[in-house]
Order: structure tokens, then sequence, then C-alpha cells
């Protein structure tokens, strides 16, 4: 962070290990149930002060997005503002840094929104455990509650109701993305229906890598199906990290594209990265530890 900033905020990237879609409103949401999890690679939002609030988006991903006023992270700080106007005084010059594809089953804006409202409530001096926080994230999004905490958390309805987990295996995970945008509307048209099983419970208490596995043998995402269909890379995608040494398991994340791979050591999920970036397809690929809560 240089002089002139004022802070930096992390988007981390949210991986859906499980997803099971168990019911379809009226209004056309899918009631989920889903174990998310998240990863230390990310999006960066770098705040300035300035006169006014501007927002400019950088970084590998960013080119072609809008960044007017339907950008959730140009939403979520008028609707800070809104609320709470005289909390940060004066303006600000962002810069969001894209660095995790878009379209990619990762969170991607509402990561970005999360970010931002955690950035305001630490220049005004807030918490984010404010209700009134978790209410503006929910209106911007049903993911943004889960990534506004982004620590591994059951999410249920459609993705607003969050029950953190107070604890977690560290565990080190592989994604890759075969840089095909998938669209979430058309897999969930491509469903054969949306009254699943729901989650199993949880064993307690959750801290070996294996046990987290056992209990991710008895789960899917109900969207890879689909997912594949329109995109088969995925499914490539997917034996292939399933056949790498030491892999728990692997899957692809919320509706696509990204696939990944559950590790329970470091080196072997940098070895399987490596050799996916060894591969002459131009994917997206990059191995992490996973956020877990201080146990």
């Amino acid at each position: 962070m240089t002089a002139e900033q004022l802070a930096v905020e992390t988007a981390p990237a949210k991986i859906n290990l499980a997803l099971h879609v168990i019911g379809r409103r009226d209004n056309g949401y899918h009631d989920i149930e889903s174990l998310f999890v998240f990863a230390e690679v990310a999006d960066e939002l770098h705040a300035s002060a300035a006169e006014v609030d501007s927002l400019v988006i950088t970084g590998p991903f960013g080119e072609g997005l809008s960044n007017g006023e339907t950008n959730l992270v140009a939403r979520a700080i008028a609707g800070f503002r809104a609320r709470w106007p005289d909390n940060v005084p004066h303006g600000l010059a962002l810069e969001l840094r894209k660095n995790i594809p878009i379209a990619a089953g990762l969170g991607g804006g509402s990561a970005d929104a999360a970010a931002a409202l955690r950035l305001m409530a630490r220049l005004g001096q807030g918490t984010i455990d404010n209700p009134q926080l978790f209410a503006l994230a929910a209106e911007l999004g049903a993911d943004v509650p889960a990534c506004l905490i982004s620590q591994p958390l059951l999410a249920r309805g459609v993705g607003e109701v969050i029950t953190p987990l107070a604890q977690f295996p560290a565990c080190h995970i592989v994604l890759v993305n075969p840089m095909i945008q998938v669209s979430t509307a058309d897999v969930f048209k491509r469903m054969n229906g949306y009254d699943n099983y729901p989650l199993p419970a949880l064993p307690s208490p959750l801290t070996r890598p294996a046990q987290l596995g056992i209990w991710l043998a008895e789960t899917r995402n109900d969207l890879q199906p689909p997912a594949v269909k329109i995109v088969p890379e995925i499914g490539t995608l997917i034996d292939r990290l399933a056949m790498a040494p030491g892999c728990i398991l692997a899957r692809m994340s919320g509706s696509g594209a990204t696939v990944f791979g559950l590790f329970g050591s470091n080196g072997q999920a940098h070895q399987a990265a490596h050799e996916l970036r060894a591969s002459p397809a131009n994917y997206w690929v990059t191995a992490a530890p996973l956020i877990v809560p201080d146990q």
C-alpha cells in the first residue's frame, strides 16, 4: 500500500465445495444448500482520498467491465453512504484490480461488493458484524453476505441464510478455468429437477481433511451436469484433477466454469497446478490455501 492510499481490501474467491438445489420459488429463484469456502486468491480494492467517489477497473480480467452506477462496487459504496452519510466524510478514488476470471463461479462481483462494504466499515471505524451492514449486503446480492465473512460457512435459502463454521480443516485448493464463460441462467434451464435432497449433516468437530473428504463424497454440485453439457471441457478438467496425487475431490464450483481440486497438502496442490499450467491450453490456473477460522 502506497503513502497515498488509505486502505486495500481483498475480495477472496468463493468456492462451492457442495451445492444442492432443493427447490424453485414462484419468483424464479432457487433454494439451495451449499458449503462455501474462500481461497487466498483475490481481487483487490485500493482506496485513496479524493473529492468525489470514482471507480476504475484494472487487472488481467478488468477489460470491458463497467465502472458505472450498475457496478456492484459502486452500488455498495453508494448504499453505504446512503445509510451512513457522515461515516466516511471524504470521497474515495477506488481501483478494483480484477485478478480472478469473471462469470467463473467464484463469487466475482459479490466478493468485490463485500470488499467495498468491509473497506467502508473499516474507514468509518465500524465493524462488519453490524446487522445493518449485512442487510445492505443482502440487498446487493444473495452471495454478498457470505462474501462479507469470507470464511467457511453453510448457505441456505437463495444463499443469504448463512451459518459460519467455527472449525474447518486446513486445506489447499487448485482452481482451473478453461476461459469459457458459462451463463448461470442457461445452466439452470438445463437442470432436470429442482427438488433434490439437502446436504447431509456435517461431522462435528470438523478438523481433518479426511473427514471433509468423506462428507463431500455424499454431496454433489447439482449445476455440474448441465454445465458439462454446455462446456465439455469442464468434465475433462474434473477428470484430470481427480487423477492428481493427493486430490481429495475434484468438482465444479458454482455454475462454472471453474473447476477445483481439494488437497490436504500444499506441495501436492502446487504440483497439480504446475502440471495443468504445462498444458498447451490457455487455462487460468492457481493454487492457494483456504481461509479457515483460527483454531
